[in-house]
């Protein structure tokens, strides 16, 4: 149990973007409200200056120290002065109309940070009002669960439901090697413009899959059992996957639970954990490849909007796995 306090607070709201993101939404539900590059986002809309886009939110660092160990916080002002600059706080309280202690304890209360609480998972599982709960946002992302699926990519019935680890080790492992290779061997030798087809039906036609986002009675989004709270962001044709991966693996705002080499060699998959009971699949896409955009430049495959796509699963030896997955239960055997 931890105190409800505002540090506590900008601990779990990436330095309180979270707290604009959240109060922005409940006046622009079907809008993306902000799109951050770097430390600052870009102008949004105001509710409190008529909704102009005069709002500008960013990241501020205390620079006492001049190392790592400053704080940072979010920070807002508006260009036309309609509302005080100040900090998430400080626009709660025009939100909310609270202060103090009082608006400490809405602000965990409606974003669900649960400070303050001991949060028992598997208590929370087999509560049968969370039954079927697609916005069940466990806090241990290692328990969570989604569909394995084998080839080809037109079979739609899951074989299995396996977890992160379970992932890892088909993609670490050589279930998919031979696969692999005989793809990029194949992609290698087709002519630049056109041929592509041969290496895209090849791979629809014997590569296991997943998907990523959920466990499913059918590869459809409409039958979907439960959301895991994962994102899978696909990258293609990247011009640098190396420098790519370093930088996913470094930011700042994203946890990475999984980072991958696609089949082809010149893209990645990237895995995030994401909060469903704050915000749907599909917006939290959009908000992640804005971001993504903003700030490193690279477009993501818009396919990741869909909850049921499919991630075809190839051999990567380096791929990356979060190390607190590694102390999660055993894999599965891929029979």
């Amino acid at each position: 149990m931890g105190e409800i306090n505002k540090l506590a607070i900008l601990s779990q709201t990436h330095y309180g973007i979270g707290i604009y993101a959240h109060i922005l939404k409940s006046y622009y539900p079907n809008q993306t409200v902000l799109s951050l590059s770097g430390r600052t986002c870009l102008p949004t809309k105001n509710p409190f200056n008529a909704d102009k886009p005069t709002l500008n939110i960013f990241i501020y660092k205390e620079n006492v120290l001049g190392n790592a160990s400053d704080k940072e916080f979010a920070r807002h002002s508006d260009s036309e002065n309609a509302i005080p600059a100040g900090d998430p706080f400080d626009f709660a309280e025009l939100h909310y109309k609270q202060s103090g202690n009082e608006l400490l304890q809405t602000i965990n209360k409606e974003m669900n940070l649960r400070i303050g609480e001991v949060f028992d998972f598997y208590k929370s599982r087999n509560n049968p009002d969370n039954q079927n709960n697609h916005s069940n946002h466990s806090s241990d992302i290692r328990v969570r669960h989604f569909s394995f699926f084998k080839a080809p990519v037109r079979n739609t019935i899951p074989h299995k439901s396996i977890s992160l680890l379970d992932a890892y080790n088909y993609i670490v492992g050589d279930y998919a090697k031979v696969r692999t290779e005989k793809l990029r061997s194949l992609l290698s030798q087709l002519p630049p413009l056109g041929g592509k087809g041969v290496a895209r039906q090849f791979k629809a036609s014997t590569f296991d899959y997943c998907t990523f986002s959920g466990m499913f009675q059918t590869r459809n989004d409409k039958a979907l059992i439960s959301h895991s709270c994962l994102l899978c962001i696909d990258f293609d044709h990247l011009q640098s996957v190396d420098l790519l991966r370093k930088q996913l693996l470094q930011d700042e705002y994203f946890d990475t639970q999984m980072l991958f080499v696609s089949p082809s060699g010149d893209g990645l998959k990237w895995i995030i954990p994401i909060d469903t009971a704050k915000t749907s699949h599909s917006e939290f896409f959009v908000a992640v490849a804005n971001y993504i955009q903003q700030t490193y430049g690279v477009e993501v495959d818009k396919s990741g909007r869909d909850i049921s796509r499919a991630c075809f699963l190839p051999h990567d030896p380096q791929a990356y796995i979060n190390p607190r997955l590694l102390n999660s239960c055993n894999s599965q055997k891929f029979a």
